[in-house]
């Protein structure tokens, strides 16, 4: 089973520990969010700098992906997961990188749905923002590991960034990843775990500095519970109109 997904499960069970119930000792020591590293995948050094920050997987976000690199880089990357994003590719294409000992793929829409198939690797869909609500309660019924959000190039968290994280996260029983197009502040980061993401991907081509930095940013994020879901109020049908009250009646008796 894909060491990314395991990294998932463990992270969604020490964050809904039940009010009362005390998380065990290797639940507390599960982060608050997960970091995935973006590499370019062009050079096989990228991968030795996320073993040197303890980041909890890369993910390679080139198109133009060389075998021989990919093979190299999980090599480097020793226990560390390694996903390959795979954008509109055919089944062809897919079933080439999946031989190559990566631990999970990311994909858009327009993938060759073979993916779904692929059992030994943990699967993940990538989504853009504007993305249909019905097609995104859809996806529960898809046989995929979690969502990445596909964020726009600004340089900052917005409010409308967390509404759509936490709409997403209330829509979807599955784990939501944001990809980050720059780095992020310790208050904008607290604001996303809040707003229900598990886990962010740092844009490529960081210093190993610039990631230790996020690790521990993120190691100092409150851990335990949080609100997931927002619950919607129960409103129940009333019928034959307003219900008089008491003072009402007794002014109609005088």
């Amino acid at each position: 089973m894909s060491k990314f997904v395991n990294k998932l499960q463990s992270l969604s069970k020490s964050s809904t520990t039940p009010i009362g119930f005390h998380p065990s000792a290797s639940e507390s020591k599960n982060p608050a969010m997960l970091l995935i590293a973006g590499l370019s995948g062009a050079q096989v050094k990228e991968a030795k700098i996320l073993a040197d920050v303890n980041a909890d997987a890369g993910l390679i976000l080139s198109e133009g992906l060389s075998p021989k690199i990919v093979r190299q880089m999980v090599e480097a990357m020793g226990d560390v997961p390694l996903g390959v994003f795979v954008k509109g590719m055919s089944e062809e294409k897919i079933n080439e990188l999946a031989s190559l000992g990566g631990d999970f793929l990311v994909f858009d829409i327009k993938a060759a749905a073979a993916v779904l198939h692929k059992e030994e690797l943990g699967k993940f869909l990538m989504i853009e923002p504007s993305l249909d609500h019905g097609l995104v309660r859809a996806i529960n019924s898809l046989e995929v590991d979690g969502v990445f959000i596909s964020r726009g190039g600004d340089s900052f968290v917005a409010v409308e960034h967390l509404l759509i994280c936490q709409r997403f996260v209330e829509l979807l029983g599955k784990p939501v990843i944001m990809t980050l197009p720059s780095l992020v502040t310790k208050a904008e980061l607290t604001s996303l775990w809040q707003a229900g993401v598990h886990g962010v991907v740092a844009p490529p081509a960081q210093s190993v500095e610039t990631l230790a930095e996020l690790k521990k940013m993120i190691g100092e994020l409150p851990r335990g519970a949080r609100g997931r879901r927002a619950k919607a109020d129960v409103k129940l049908p009333h019928y034959g109109g307003l219900v008089a009250s008491e003072e009402d009646e007794e002014q109609e008796e005088i």
